[in-house]
């Protein structure tokens, strides 16, 4: 089958198309993404020349392009990785994200509703239940939490929800929903907390940690995340939303400690700056629905899988040496000129 895959030059939707062309290479895989500050195509140049990938630089809210790129594929499948995705700078800037993140998911059902698919997936976040109190173990995120968004980003995810919700009820669009913890791995834009502090912490600058550090996450390996989504896809129930966790859930400070621990620099390096506005205390999700339905389970443990992202970081420098100096733009414009795209 041939799947649209947007936002597929990012962190989750590169690490998505690498694990599809492995593990259907039957399919054929076709990257949509606007490249962005966060979208690297230097990312995906391991498989720009197999025969059936195909990259096209489009912005999800241009909708003749993407209507036109709907009559020349025929798509079976999409996945809607494509997002502004960084609470903080929904804080500063929150028209973008009601942009993308809403309008854009609705040019997307629209095109398929017009052209026809087999299945529409919105990658989603726990974002959008809010926070669960810190004092609270025992309290997790289930598929029917109440929406309880604290930022401009995890409520324009909300948002795009509940609009494909409305699709599926009004148009009888097949679509599913996933809303996932928080993921980590290879090939992550180095604004995030992990690579940020693998990177600051390899050049000896401080470690910027908000408040004390308390905050609560429940932590994904970007791997396990794909093979749920995967599943969800073939296997998953249309109209149905399926949280995806990994049972990893960890104190921001204690993963700052345990990167300084892993690459041998003092913790002297952190440095507490004053916190987010409206942080979210902790996230943690139950992922019993998908295990019950669909088989899946996380298969790395934080311990491993942070060792894994570490060693990942250390062995390529370049890649993201590159987007903190900002060499990676030249990139886009010699792959521009050399694929025509």
């Amino acid at each position: 089958m041939t799947i649209i895959v947007t936002g597929g030059a990012g962190f989750i939707g590169s690490n998505f198309i690498f694990y599809m062309l492995k593990e259907h290479p039957q399919d054929r895989i076709v990257c949509l993404d606007s490249l962005t500050y966060a979208g690297n195509l230097s990312t995906l140049a391991p498989v720009m020349d197999q025969p059936n990938f195909r990259f096209v630089k489009l912005d999800i809210c241009d909708r003749p392009g993407v209507y036109t790129l709907f009559e020349e594929e025929k798509p079976d499948v999409i996945v809607n990785f494509a997002a502004e995705s960084h609470v903080d700078r929904s804080i500063e800037n929150p028209e973008v994200f009601l942009q993308t993140n809403i309008i854009g998911t609705s040019v997307l059902m629209d095109a398929c509703r017009k052209y026809g698919i087999s299945r529409y997936h919105q990658v989603s976040t726990d974002e959008v239940y809010g926070d669960l109190p810190l004092d609270r173990p025992d309290l997790f995120f289930h598929e029917d939490t109440p929406i309880h968004t604290s930022s401009p980003y995890s409520t324009s995810k909300a948002s795009a929800d509940l609009l494909v919700m409305a699709y599926h009820r009004t148009y009888g669009l097949p679509v599913t929903i996933s809303r996932c913890s928080n993921n980590y791995g290879p090939y992550q834009f180095p604004e995030k907390l992990i690579p940020l502090m693998i990177a600051n912490a390899l050049a000896d600058k401080p470690l910027p940690v908000y408040g004390e550090g308390l905050n609560v996450r429940d932590w994904l390996y970007v791997g396990d995340h794909c093979k749920a989504i995967d599943l969800i896809l073939r296997n998953g129930t249309v109209g149905e939303v399926y949280n995806i966790g990994g049972h990893n859930e960890m104190k921001n400070i204690d993963i700052v400690k345990l990167i300084c621990e892993y690459l041998g620099k003092p913790e002297s390096l952190i440095e507490h700056v004053q916190d987010r506005k409206g942080h979210d205390m902790r996230y943690a999700i139950d992922p019993t629905k998908i295990h019950n339905e669909l088989g899946w389970l996380p298969e790395t443990m934080f311990k491993d899988g942070i060792r894994l992202t570490i060693q990942w970081y250390l062995d390529h420098k370049e890649w993201w040496e590159n987007i903190v100096n900002g060499e990676y733009q030249n990139y886009y414009k010699e792959m521009y000129g050399k694929k025509g795209i």
